[in-house]
């Protein structure tokens, strides 16, 4: 991963924190750099909060072609990645407190709750899949979770271990600066969050509800509870289906 300064690094560095360390095996780590490397997870890597490492399948193999796909048993369509190679890299990787997190279309579907789950973790391996995904052994024997960003195809894995990082990264403590800010964004509470506004007042005609120009907090966390509400219901309706599901009833 490029974009880091050595003065950055050694900045952050100086501070005595607790690290998540956070590898990722994928075809393709080209494709992280850029995007890991600005905005709130740039910031976590400086201050020494997040210890991030790509790492490319093809370096785990051992023929000349660097082989880490095959044809599946049985016939159909695409290749399948091997076990050898990943097997290999996990082993190599893995430590007593590592939880192995593969990246497929078949996985549960990654949301905040879960985010938020995998926050307190010491150390992740995010394995992205590619092709038509992975040889099963690699899932019944080294996998703790299989995860997926949403119900559509993607090329490879990549882009979901960046949402992932992203979203974890940023529940890490000291990493927004203010924690509370994670407390209250969308999803936090299962809910979606409710509008904000900030100066002017009022622009093009279109006035700040004055509840928010009050100074009654209790008024304006009413007011805010109802909305997020309302939003919800109106947006995302298959949220309160699942919050009724777990014995929330609003």
């Amino acid at each position: 991963m490029s974009g880091l300064s050595s003065r950055e690094i050694l900045r952050g560095l100086r501070r005595p924190i607790t690290v998540m360390k956070i590898d990722v095996l994928t075809l393709f780590p080209e494709m992280f750099a850029g995007p890991l490397d600005e905005s709130i997870v740039k910031r976590a890597r400086v201050a020494g909060l997040l210890d991030l490492s790509i790492h490319n399948l093809r370096d785990y193999t051992h023929d000349r072609h660097r082989t880490v796909d095959d044809k599946p048993f049985g016939g159909g369509p695409g290749m399948l990645l091997k076990p050898e190679p990943i097997f290999e890299a996990v082993e190599q990787l893995a430590r007593g407190e590592t939880r192995v997190i593969l990246l497929s279309p078949s996985g549960r579907k990654f949301k905040q709750s879960l985010a938020r789950e995998l926050a307190p973790e010491k150390h992740l391996l995010l394995i992205c899949g590619s092709y038509e995904g992975f040889d099963e052994r690699v899932r019944e024997a080294l996998a703790d979770d299989d995860l997926s960003i949403g119900d559509y195809v993607l090329t490879n894995g990549a882009l979901p271990a960046m949402v992932i990082i992203d979203a974890v990264t940023r529940l890490l403590p000291g990493v927004l600066g203010d924690d509370e800010s994670s407390r209250d964004e969308s999803f936090s509470h299962g809910w979606l969050e409710y509008p904000q506004y900030t100066r002017p007042a009022e622009f093009r005609g279109m006035k700040v509800p004055e509840v928010l120009l009050s100074g009654n907090h209790a008024e304006i966390a009413r007011w805010r509870s109802e909305q997020a509400r309302n939003r919800t219901k109106e947006q995302r309706p298959d949220l309160l289906v699942e919050k009724r599901s777990v014995g929330v009833v609003e």
